[in-house]
Order: C-alpha cells, then structure tokens, then sequence
C-alpha cells in the first residue's frame, strides 16, 4: 500500500508535465536521409562534365549546369537563414491547423518540373564563388552543417512557421524547411534536362 501511495503522485507528475519541444528520432532521420540523398544525386548528375559541358546553355535565358550548380549552394544558405528567422517569433501550436501540406507532399510539390516559380534576385547565380569547384565546395560545407544542426538541434521546428508567397506551397512549419531545402536541391532534374539537350556538348 505504501508502495501505491509513493507512486500516485508520480503518475500525477508525469501526467502534468509538459512534453519536451523539439524533433523527434524520425523527424532528424527522415530529413538527414533526404538531404544526404539529394547531395548524392547532385554530385552524380554533374560528375565528369567539362567545362564547355557546365557552361553550356540551351537559349541565352537559361541556366547552364554551373548556374543550376550555384543556384543550389546560395539556397543552401538562403533557406537555412529562412529557418533562423522563423525561430526569432514565439512557438506556436495554435498555428499548426495553417499547416497544409504533409512534408512528402512538400517535397514532391518542389521537385515538381511541370510547376515553375521564377527564383527571386537573392537566389539568381552571379558566379559569387569564383569557380565550379568552389561553388560545389561552398554548397557540401553549407549542406554538412545544416545536417550537423539536425542531428544536435533542440529547436521545436514543428511551431514555429514560414508562410510562401506561393498558395500552393502556403504555410509549412520550420522543420519541414528542410525538406523543401532537399527537394530543391533535385535542381538536379533541371540539370539533366539540360544535359539532355540536342546541341549539349559530347565532351
């Protein structure tokens, strides 16, 4: 009976304490194996190419491979800055039934080539790193500490929120800012129709 008593309160404890924010093991599992994956599948898609082969472009307003290349690595850091900001407002739960979209539903809607968004300036590929090689440099430094934030981070990214300007994406929570990091990372689809092009260069 003494042993009841001590254990009542304790029951009464638990049942009162409040669950503690932050990621689950699934949640930092799903989005690292994603973004480890869409690193991979970029490095396959631009590895061998020449440099006439990474500069080529199909009509004088697109991008060529290099540009896709660049585009990807100043989102690597355009987005993660995303995330810091929405953490600068308050948690909130109440906000969650804003949330629409599933993060694989989020991530397909990205890699969707049929559905195109012009990229805003921030983003646009000016040759800010000086080569090929350290663009590609720059975005694997990018991509392993925002891997290293995921597996350490005790941030409660599922309240707080970023709102796009695109009703088809709408509001999504901070954590799965980095599901739409990974899905825009598979730029890589962009690549491979360039390099699909009749006129690409064989070497």
């Amino acid at each position: 009976m003494k042993k009841l008593f001590l254990l009542i309160p304790a029951l009464w404890l638990m049942s009162f304490t409040p669950v503690k924010p932050g990621l689950t093991k699934a949640d930092r599992k799903a989005a690292i194996e994603s973004l480890n994956q869409s690193k991979a599948d970029l490095l396959a898609s631009i590895k061998g190419l020449s440099a006439e082969q990474l500069n080529f472009k199909s009509s004088p307003d697109s991008w060529s491979v290099a540009e896709c290349v660049e585009h990807i690595a100043i989102s690597e850091t355009n987005l993660f800055g995303m995330i810091q900001g929405t953490l600068k407002e308050a948690a909130n739960p109440s906000k969650r039934s804003e949330v629409k979209l599933t993060d694989a539903q989020l991530f397909a809607a990205i890699t969707d080539r049929s559905y195109k968004v012009k990229t805003q300036e921030a983003f646009v590929p000016t040759g800010k790193f000086g080569s090929h090689e350290a663009t590609v440099e720059e975005f694997l430094k990018k991509r392993k500490a925002n891997i290293e934030y995921l597996k350490k981070t005790q941030d409660d990214l599922r309240n707080h929120y970023f709102t796009f300007p695109v009703e088809a994406l709408g509001t999504v929570d901070s954590y799965q800012l980095f599901h739409f990091m990974s899905g825009h990372t598979k730029r890589t689809l962009q690549i491979e129709e360039v390099k699909s092009h009749p006129s690409f260069p064989k070497k």
